[in-house]
């Protein structure tokens, strides 16, 4: 059988049923394949060749000879992205291995050693003249497919290096964000808990403050802030040292602000981010503020604490969802909105394409990795067979859909800016919601379903953008000198209290909660991209109720797209526009319109 299964851990128990891991033979048969050791000579020559080919010489090719180039650099590319897929997935699934670690920056180091011959293409490029290029462009219409990647590249052009500095920075970042990347990584895996007698890792322990039992979520709560308050001075090292590079990095660069780099990675203009941002604070009273307010009282409690944030509401125990049903009732809801949704996600249950069971050493929460558009992407999860699983799952398997219908565009294109990247993964998960909700008529089970959504839609958009903030406070402030970790966790509390409201009282040891955001580690600026989604994806989901007939060919063409549209056009035959400021209060509404339902259901 081509998927290996692992034992469901204890939290399941046997009710969650056999959980699938990853087969990575799609990408090489192993650590030692002649397969691998193949590609590598084949890189390490190419590049040599590629810069031997090019380097001095890009302003003299004409069209043709200027598509050959591209298409030798994505080829390039995607061997290289090929390697790097393989060995970080096979270190996620174990990152506290050091096999797996020593593999893995071996990889590292020798793509960066490879791949430092191309740091030429990039710098020669931007100096190429506009009208010239546009000439190129005008005469080869397969050159022209990749116009957009030009304009992404030359976008960076007010902000480049010399060739030396360029190709130094590309060289050190082996020891650099990388590098510190890998600290945060293997230290919060390697991190344990005790709770009620039990050692567990963090996403067990995590998963606890969904329990049903408040006791037990302050169980939970006080070991996980024990062991961040011990660990505290490692994160703020990490932390101190990532924000103060990228601001060295920035300054040299020119970028006018910590965002702009990730703005102009994202192909979006700062006032659409701007907008969604100032929409969603303005909003924070009657969307978190009014849930939580509503929560208490269903609790019985005069205020929430912070571990009752996620809790599921009284009287309604949360039975474990088996994977069986989670995977039934996710194909389902795809089938039911297109089937060629379902049919898209149906080999990542059975050709070995998802990583399930919790395990020690795997890294913590879910992604979906592209790795190449020669191959096909691989899903983690962390399944405990709790409803949210069953939506992340959702989630990340509408990543895995879009990454595979983008990767006809080819690698260089196939990847999707930020700004639309959740599309299909926050649609999937509402696609997935609905079906469940129609199916449930028990009253409190409807109740308790709805008001997990809003929670969920309260995480993705007002906690995203209370991150956005505080990252946003913390790059300032590190630019005026180093952060102590209560200097850090002074920042945490101010956009906590903001977001979540009144409602809340903040017990000892949250002001350490920051330490466990990866994304603040590995994607600084990233989070706002969640909100974005949620917000794009209620005004498409609109649209779709609205009846459209010809809906589910234009979200497929989206979704195709990759990266080779801005936003505006893909938006544009659906009538939606992001730079509209009303745009983003319509996909709020959506979550008003779930807090009033659940006013509505009120004994």
């Amino acid at each position: 059988m081509k998927t290996p299964v692992f034992d469901a851990n204890a939290i399941g128990g046997n009710a969650i049923g056999p959980l699938p891991e990853w087969d990575l033979t799609d990408l090489y048969p192993g650590e030692d394949s002649p397969e691998l050791a193949r590609d590598l000579d084949w890189l390490a020559g190419e590049c040599t060749a590629f810069q031997a080919d090019y380097e001095g010489k890009l302003s003299s090719l004409s069209a043709g000879d200027m598509l050959a180039a591209v298409k030798r650099y994505e080829e390039i590319d995607i061997i290289a992205g090929r390697i790097m897929s393989f060995a970080g997935l096979s270190y996620y699934q174990m990152t506290t291995d050091s096999e797996r670690a020593k593999f893995l920056s071996d990889m590292q180091d020798e793509i960066t050693n490879d791949t430092t011959a191309l740091v030429f293409w990039g710098l020669e490029f931007n100096r190429l003249d506009d009208a010239h290029l546009d000439g190129l462009i005008a005469q080869n219409a397969d050159l022209a497919r990749y116009q957009p990647i030009f304009e992404r590249m030359r976008a960076m052009r007010p902000y480049q290096l010399s060739d030396e500095l360029e190709k130094f920075l590309h060289d050190q970042s082996v020891v650099g964000a990388s590098a510190w990347n890998r600290l945060f990584d293997e230290t919060m895996a390697g991190l344990s808990f005790e709770v009620n007698g039990e050692t567990l890792n963090i996403e067990a322990t995590l998963n606890l403050l969904t329990d049903d039992n408040r006791p037990t979520r302050e169980a939970a709560h006080v070991a996980l802030a024990k062991v961040f308050r011990e660990n505290v001075k490692t994160f703020a090292r990490i932390h101190n040292t990532l924000a103060k590079e990228k601001e060295v990095e920035d300054r040299w660069r020119g970028f006018p602000t910590p965002q702009t780099a990730r703005h102009l990675a994202n192909h979006v203009e700062p006032e659409v981010v701007e907008a969604l941002r100032n929409a969603v604070v303005a909003a924070y009273p009657r969307l978190s503020h009014r849930y939580y307010r509503l929560k208490a009282k269903w609790m019985g409690l005069d205020v929430l604490q912070v571990w009752d944030r996620n809790a599921p509401l009284p009287r309604n125990p949360q039975r474990p969802i088996s994977w069986e049903e989670a995977k039934d009732t996710v194909l389902a809801a795809y089938g039911d909105f297109d089937p060629r949704l379902a049919d898209l996600a149906a080999p990542f249950f059975t050709d070995g394409w998802i990583d399930a069971a919790v395990k020690p050493g795997k890294a913590q929460g879910a992604f979906a990795h592209p790795t190449v558009s020669t191959v096909h992407p691989y899903v983690l999860v962390n399944y405990l067979g709790k409803t949210r699983d069953v939506m992340t799952l959702a989630h990340e398997l509408g990543h895995g859909i879009h990454q595979r219908l983008a990767a006809g565009q080819g690698e260089l294109l196939s990847s999707t800016p930020l700004t639309l990247a959740e599309t299909a993964s926050v649609f999937g998960e509402m696609l997935t919601f609905r079906k469940v909700l129609d199916q449930t008529t028990d009253k409190a089970a409807r109740k308790a379903l709805l008001a997990s959504k809003v929670e969920d839609m309260i995480n993705t958009v007002v906690r995203q953008i209370a991150f956005y903030d505080f990252e946003c406070k913390l790059h300032a402030a590190r630019a005026e000198g180093e952060l102590t970790p209560d200097d850090i966790a002074v920042l945490w509390m101010s956009v906590q209290a903001q977001s979540l409201g009144d409602a809340f009282e903040f017990a000892d040891g949250y002001e350490n909660f920051w330490t466990y955001v990866s994304h603040f580690v590995h994607s600084p600026f990233y989070v706002y991209a969640y909100a974005f989604g949620d917000g794009l994806v209620n005004a498409l989901y609109a649209a779709y109720t609205e009846g459209d007939p010809d809906f589910q060919q234009k979200y497929f063409d989206l979704l195709s797209a990759g990266g080779s549209k801005h936003h505006s056009e893909l938006l544009k035959p659906f009538g939606l526009d992001a730079t509209d400021p009303k745009f983003w209060d319509k996909g709020l509404s959506m979550i008003e319109g779930f807090i009033d339902e659940l006013e509505s259901m009120e004994d």
